[in-house]
């Protein structure tokens, strides 16, 4: 079984981020980047999956030459091969995102053999845009399921089962492979990097494609597989972003009431707001 699972280069949560002056990007210089949580679970899912039905697991990414450090966390983690589209410093839209996965795609399976599952992260905690996933599905001609939460294949019959949680129950999904599926962060535990782990990471070679934005006026389609050996045409996608901005900052107050028993009506009060006496 040949499982493909795409990963996002995303600052680490925890702190404020801060903006560039312009307001158009997030100011990374002093940020520690990682995989987003949903697809941490998606390359220990895939793992489970060739371990228990045979088969490799190759984890892509589209984004700068620094992602090779997120694709070398999931080497570390049991994946088999590591695929990076380098876009350089441009920030890709999900339309441009969805492009340079599916001439990956496209690429992997006309010099290998096709992908069974192909897994994303229901979003990335940084955009948040669920678009990805459902562009690069349809683009291929693949079945997707979003919010998926459990993940059962039969290999006799080729499809697969995909449960996903809603307000009144679990959705249960039968789709045939290949296929593709967003699955949310609980999908399982994802396992922590053993030292050998880490170490063959670290010497695993990398294969490496490029994206390459049409110039002003050309015509160049999205995804198609360009003349150019290693390089992926792409077009530019429909979503421009205007300025950035940061919430306003929430601050408590802590007001003392007292001390000791002076501090007991004021207490009293605060609890008759409540409705708690």
């Amino acid at each position: 079984m040949e499982v493909l699972v795409c990963v996002k280069r995303v600052p680490a949560s925890g702190g404020t981020p801060q903006l560039t002056d312009d307001g158009q990007r997030v100011d990374t210089r002093n940020l520690a980047f990682t995989v987003g949580p949903h697809e941490e679970c998606a390359v220990e899912e895939a793992i489970r999956l060739v371990a228990e039905h045979g088969g490799a697991v190759t984890v892509l990414s589209v984004g700068p030459a620094e992602a090779d450090e997120q694709l070398r966390y999931a080497i570390s983690m049991g994946a088999d091969r590591g695929v990076l589209v380098e876009t350089g410093a441009d920030e890709l839209d999900p339309q441009a995102t969805a492009a340079a996965i599916t001439g990956a795609v496209r690429r992997l399976e006309a010099e290998r053999a096709p992908f069974d599952l192909i897994l994303f992260g229901n979003e990335s905690p940084d955009a948040g845009n669920y678009q990805v996933g459902v562009r690069v599905a349809c683009a291929l001609g693949l079945p997707i399921v979003g919010g998926i939460k459990g993940i059962d294949i039969d290999d006799g019959a080729r499809h697969a089962r995909l449960r996903r949680d809603v307000p009144a129950g679990v959705e249960v999904y039968e789709v045939s492979l290949p296929a593709a599926a967003a699955v949310k962060e609980g999908l399982n535990l994802p396992r922590y990097p053993s030292m050998r782990g880490r170490l063959r990471a670290r010497k695993a070679e990398l294969d490496e494609l490029s994206a390459r934005l049409p110039d002003a006026g050309a015509g160049t389609g999205a995804g198609d597989i360009d003349t150019v050996p290693s390089e992926i045409a792409i077009g530019r996608g429909g979503l421009r972003k205007m300025r950035l901005r940061q919430p306003e900052e929430k601050r408590t107050e802590t007001v003392v009431l007292g001390r000791g028993p002076e501090a007991a009506p004021a207490i009293v009060d605060i609890l008759e707001e409540l409705d708690m006496v």
